[in-house]
């Protein structure tokens, strides 16, 4: 119950609050070796990796995580660790302080060298990337040729960064031991500027990759759509030149075919979704590292516009391609109902006009046989008749049988007919 001068919270203001918090960058220190792995992993995958972070810090007497908890930031003495835990993938940040003699002309050692290698090795889901980042200052001895030594030199990418105070080199390239590579020579930037930076470099490799993944399946989607805009041609033009007889079997070959372009649009409507995002969130990265052109080299930014911009364009080409296929399926299937309704209608209409003869004709069919009613009831009450005259003559009845027959028919029949059409009145009059 909050105090009587507070008004009532909502139950998320602290979670919404603290979101603005949340994965904030650490101050960091040249020099540093850094190994950041992105493991891709389900909904199973990624509480198997919460369960794996456990198991590390229970191993060294730490406090466990609790289900809550989506990043960690922990320090074991030999190796510190960044684990966070996202949508889609889980993110693992080693971080080795390093001497600068290490900088030297050998390759430097790698984050990971500190980890357990058997725990390393049993990290839950698919590795996404894995990225080897060497932070030293600008003026460490040797780190030009560190420069050359550990990266491509033919696809090396390089710029200043965080406006001049620092510059950055990749060469975009997976090496030997399955890491990619990065260089940041950190100038005279403080430890939390240092941090910042560091983790937006981090991010844009990540992102990068993330983006990617919807690239395979905008490829996949490419067979399936072009065999769709074939089949939707061909019924197309087999629905233009159909008679009556043949379109329910287009019709169900068009619903066959809009529920394959709806089900593909849903398998990837979500990873296309994601890429746009990812692709979004890689530029903003590249903006924020404020990266500047060094003589005769390429930007990250540069490369990236130039190289991502072929997949980034072939999503958005399959997103659209199936949007518009969808609407040209929905549209040809209205069309062909429509068709098939007003044929229906037409099928109604004489089915209602051979009713209404049937009608007509039961009608006079009844008529007839009113008209037989009328004569066969005159019969039976004449008859009566006839039979009570016999009887009342013995009583002093003055006319015969017959006679008196005889001058009861048109009486009878009169009150008959009189009878039957008073009875259809009241009937139609109900109805």
């Amino acid at each position: 119950m909050p105090p009587p001068n507070r008004p009532t919270q909502h139950p998320h203001r602290a979670l919404l609050h603290n979101e603005i918090h949340a994965r904030p960058p650490e101050a960091l220190a040249a020099p540093l070796a850094i190994a950041h792995i992105v493991m891709l992993a389900d909904a199973a995958g990624r509480e198997a990796s919460r369960a794996h972070v456990a198991a590390l810090l229970r191993d060294h007497h730490m406090a466990l995580p609790d289900a809550q908890t989506t990043h960690l930031r922990m320090d074991f003495g030999a190796f510190r660790i960044r684990w966070e835990l996202h949508t889609e993938f889980v993110s693992w940040t080693f971080m080795v302080p390093t001497p600068a003699e290490a900088f030297g002309e050998r390759e430097p050692a790698s984050a990971v060298d500190a980890v357990p290698r058997e725990w390393l090795a049993a990290l839950p889901g698919q590795c996404l990337c894995s990225l080897n980042l060497w932070v030293l200052p600008t003026h460490t001895f040797g780190s030009g040729s560190l420069v050359k030594h550990v990266l491509h030199e033919d696809t090396l990418v390089a710029s200043t960064v965080a406006d001049g105070h620092g510059e950055v080199y990749t060469d975009f390239a997976i090496h030997a031991d399955g890491f990619s590579r990065m260089v940041l020579l950190a100038g005279g930037m403080t430890p939390r500027r240092l941090g910042r930076l560091v983790q937006r470099l981090l991010e844009i490799e990540t992102y990068r990759m993330a983006a990617l993944l919807g690239l395979p399946a905008a490829r996949e989607a490419a067979t399936v759509l072009a065999f769709a805009e074939r089949e939707l041609a061909e019924l197309a033009d087999a629905i233009r030149t159909a008679n009556r007889d043949a379109e329910p079997a287009l019709l169900d070959r068009l619903t066959r075919l809009a529920g394959q372009v709806e089900s593909q649009y849903a398998a990837t409507h979500s990873r296309f979704s994601a890429s746009t995002a990812y692709f979004e969130l890689v530029d903003r990265r590249i903006q924020d590292i404020a990266e500047s052109r060094l003589a005769g080299m390429q930007t990250i930014g540069e490369f990236m516009d130039r190289r991502l911009t072929p997949a980034r364009s072939t999503c958005e080409w399959a997103t659209r391609r199936q949007d518009a296929l969808s609407q040209r399926v929905s549209r040809m299937s209205n069309l062909l109902r429509t068709r098939v309704e007003i044929e229906q209608q037409q099928s109604s209409q004489a089915l209602l006009a051979t009713m209404n003869q049937r009608q007509d004709l039961q009608l006079k069919l009844q008529s007839t046989v009113e008209g037989l009613s009328v004569a066969a009831i005159t019969y039976y009450i004449v008859g009566l008749v006839s039979y009570l005259a016999k009887g009342a003559q013995k009583l002093g009845w003055p006319l015969s049988p017959e006679t008196t027959a005889a001058v009861a028919i048109p009486v009878v029949a009169f009150s008959v007919w009189w009878s039957l059409r008073r009875m259809h009145h009241r009937m139609f009059r109900a109805h």
